[in-house]
């Protein structure tokens, strides 16, 4: 399990990193309300987090680098746990950068349990023992991944829409 698991979390970390790349001036004002800090500081702080993303990515994808990559993934996801409850708490409306689509409202505990959980995650990775991955892994991972877009969507959907559909 320790592969296809690592691969995922590499998966989603890498999507992310090219996420704050492609929509790079939605992301930096994101980043910037998300950490309290002036809006000039949101582009090298998204950058800065996207590097990060990138970095622990890959190396969970390399089975000798993958307990650093863990570790440090499960910090990043941490920080960001504890950001996204600090916004949920406070109430604030705003684009979090939670999706792939700008949806400004204010954040719901969905992003919050879900990088809490991915950072609990990133721990299992570190503790399991690291294999080289095969097909199927990556297979397995792009499962879980399709699994965790489907389920961000779903979030995404608000709750009157949801109410509507019943």
């Amino acid at each position: 399990m320790a592969s296809p698991l690592a691969l995922f979390l590499a998966v989603v970390l890498l999507t992310a990193a090219a996420h704050k790349l492609a929509a790079r001036d939605r992301l930096a004002t994101a980043a910037a309300r998300l950490a309290g800090v002036a809006p000039a500081l949101g582009q090298p702080l998204s950058l800065a987090a996207a590097a990060v993303e990138a970095g622990a990515g890959l190396a969970l994808a390399v089975p000798a680098a993958r307990p650093a990559g863990a570790i440090v993934a499960a910090l990043l996801w941490t920080a960001y746990a504890v950001l996204l409850w600090r916004a949920h708490r406070a109430g604030r409306a705003f684009d979090c950068g939670c999706s792939f689509g700008a949806q400004p409202k204010i954040v719901t505990l969905y992003p919050v349990r879900r990088a809490a959980v991915l950072a609990l995650l990133a721990i299992v990775a570190a503790l399991l023992p690291a294999a080289m991955p095969g097909a199927l892994d990556l297979f397995a991972a792009l499962a879980f991944f399709a699994l965790y877009l489907a389920a961000g969507e779903l979030a995404a959907v608000s709750s009157t829409g949801r109410s509507l559909a019943r």
